[in-house]
């Protein structure tokens, strides 16, 4: 390990001083992504499959959770446990919830203290600028986590003097309410939001009359600021506090979800600093970060904490980016360190117990290209860990526009993700046999092509295939012992596939986005759970009254799906399968003024009955209006 810093600290220094090295020429910003790569790139570059919803998608749409843009993005199935702001899990082509990682601005966000998935139930869209979605596998730029894809959040930054605020009302007593502000100068730029989200919520559980209300309250700062001498330092920070009811399963008598007086209280803080050194057009940029996250989940039981969980996690990079003529080489240093605790009463065994978990990672991206037309990346990632052995990924990724406007892309990658703490340790420790795993390592292959068919009418198809090894299962009971463990399962989970999807801008007024996901997703030739073979949405765009008025609907579709019910004691588990349904929401909206927008949104629109996870209720058909004031420029 100690050679490899050597040897990347000697590339470094060799470049740095080396003046006959110049930086490609940036694309146009807005056909650039941050997420692809380790520096930023033209998405027409990336042989991945890349979705972005930008600021102007989300005010289209109007939807308040970020979980709610995603069941329209291709290859992704989203399962929530109820209501809005219960548990809510993303799956990417057929992997694992905690397979695809989730980047705030850039930094970590996978919470190690919820079984490293990301907490989608909490993030709202208020304060997000851009979404940018990268699918495959992303392991070699992004490390453990990154199977299945990256999704990157960027927050709205400061700017010119201005702010905005909206108030939304409705169904199931919901308050929505946000206030956005922005300022700035030549070099430098604050911004702030606060948003809160409350609703009394719908009844989770197929009997009893109890809805389960949630609330959440964001809020967030950032800054940056910019000197003549191309050096700039940027500042964020966001905090989360959230509050969910639930309803637990009744083990004893049906083994469903029944009436019951619990909630999880959550806490989540972000923080980066970071320090930039170059110009964009300079021939060598360096980038410094410091990133902190940590979240607190307490369990309350009748208003009193029974068992909690906390992570904290703290992680320093540094990256050179170095221009080679046409091409550009990123070199990165990274070091991550992990805290979990979990704290409660000593009952049926004794959950408390604190970890941690150490990483250092040497990454190498190359962007080259072969004339004007082909562009590949070739990237590399060394993990040392304090836990598992070291490891090496990597990721060959390209993209050839060919003559007649047609763009091929093809993508190949390995893939890891190390064990949870819970599957490492256990909820109860005394309970669980400490379990010796390997890490869940992947190899990925995807191929596509994009190709424009008329004016304004365009296909793209996506072929995938992943081959997972080692996949863990973490409950393996022991009924002589009473003692449970976790454990690698022999052979190979297979997820293949195929995504296609339509853009058509008919006219000047009226748009339409399409796209059909078929995902097959096995593990020991057993389909895996909550994942539908077919998948799909439509989404339509109508502007009318000069394009003061707009009128956007989405249909979502999920196909059956199979899930696992646990009847009570000594019954084994069984197999179920969740019927196929259309979600249908439809959003209206009217400017009244250069301020002043109104709109009027329903949120499954057909009343459909259905469930994501079995014998949780969703809610049926919602109604909300509501209002945004845009002040300043």
């Amino acid at each position: 390990m100690k050679q490899a810093f050597a040897t990347l600290a000697a590339v470094i220094a060799t470049v740095v001083a080396d003046p006959s090295l110049a930086q490609t020429p940036g694309e146009p910003v807005d056909h650039i992504i941050v997420t692809g790569a380790r520096a930023p790139l033209s998405v027409n570059a990336l042989g991945s499959a890349v979705t972005v919803f930008t600021r102007e998608e989300i005010e289209r749409r109007q939807v308040r959770y970020v979980s709610d843009l995603l069941r329209t993005v291709p290859g992704f199935a989203v399962s929530q446990s109820g209501t809005q702001g219960a548990q809510t899990q993303v799956r990417v082509r057929g992997a694992e919830a905690n397979h695809v990682l989730v980047l705030i601005d850039g930094a970590r966000a996978n919470d190690p203290a919820s079984g490293d998935e990301f907490r989608w139930e909490f993030l709202s869209t208020s304060n997000i600028e851009r979404i940018e979605i990268v699918r495959g596998p992303q392991s070699a730029i992004w490390g453990s986590d990154a199977l299945a894809g990256v999704i990157n959040i960027i927050t709205r930054a400061g700017g010119p003097s201005s702010a905005d605020a909206y108030v939304e009302t409705g169904s199931m007593d919901t308050l929505n309410a946000a206030l956005n502000g922005t300022t700035g100068g030549d070099s430098w730029k604050l911004g702030f939001s606060v948003e809160r989200l409350s609703m009394d919520g719908s009844n989770i559980s197929r009997t009893g009359i109890e809805d389960d209300a949630a609330d959440a309250t964001t809020a967030s700062l950032s800054a940056s600021f910019a000197t003549r001498k191309a050096l700039s330092l940027s500042f964020g920070a966001r905090r989360v506090d959230a509050l969910s009811h639930y309803d637990n399963i009744d083990y004893f008598t049906t083994g469903l979800p029944a009436d019951s007086d619990v909630a999880l209280d959550t806490l989540q803080h972000y923080a980066h600093v970071g320090l930039n050194i170059g110009s964009e057009d300079a021939r060598v940029r360096h980038h410094v970060y410091l990133r902190y996250f940590d979240s607190e989940n307490r369990n309350l039981v009748a208003g009193s904490e029974d068992i909690s969980t906390q992570s904290d996690r703290l992680a320093f990079s540094y990256q050179s980016d170095i221009g080679l003529g046409q091409d550009r080489l990123s070199l990165a240093l990274e070091h991550e360190q992990t805290g979990f605790e979990q704290r409660g009463p000593v009952g049926f065994g004794d959950p408390n117990q604190v970890q941690e978990m150490n990483v250092t990672s040497v990454i190498v991206d190359y962007e080259g290209h072969l004339g004007e037309r082909v562009t590949w990346l070739a990237s590399a990632r060394y993990d040392a860990n304090s836990v598992f052995d070291d490891v090496l990924t990597g990721r060959l990724s390209v993209a050839w526009l060919l003559a007649s406007g047609t763009r091929l892309r093809a993508n190949v990658g390995t893939g890891r993700k190390n064990p949870t703490f819970t599957e490492l340790y256990g909820y109860y420790p005394g309970q669980f046999v400490p379990a010796e795993l390997e890490p869940e390592s992947s190899l990925s292959y995807e191929a596509g092509i994009e190709q424009n068919l008329a004016p304004g009418l365009s296909l793209q198809l996506t072929a995938f295939r992943q081959d997972l090894a080692d996949e863990i299962n973490g409950f393996v009971f022991d009924p002589v012992t009473f003692t449970a463990t976790a454990d690698n399962m022999e052979g190979k989970s297979k997820r293949t596939g195929a995504e296609i999807a339509v853009l058509w801008d008919i006219s000047r007024a009226l748009s339409l986005a399409a796209n059909y996901t078929y995902v097959d997703s096995e593990a020991d030739d057993v389909r895996e759970v909550r994942r539908p073979r077919h998948s799909g949405s439509i989404d339509v765009d109508y502007g009318f009254l000069d394009d003061r008025a707009h009128l956007a609907l989405t249909a979502a579709y999920g196909g059956t799906r199979p899930d696992t019910f646990f009847p009570p004691w000594p019954n084994p588990p069984e197999v179920v399968n969740l019927a196929s349904h259309w979600l249908v929401d439809l959003t209206t909206r009217y400017r009244w003024s250069e301020s002043t927008t109104v709109f009027v949104r329903a949120a499954n629109l057909l009343d459909t009955d259905y469930e994501h996870v079995y014998g949780f209720r969703t809610p049926g058909r919602a109604a909300f209006v509501g209002i945004q004031l845009d002040f300043g420029s």
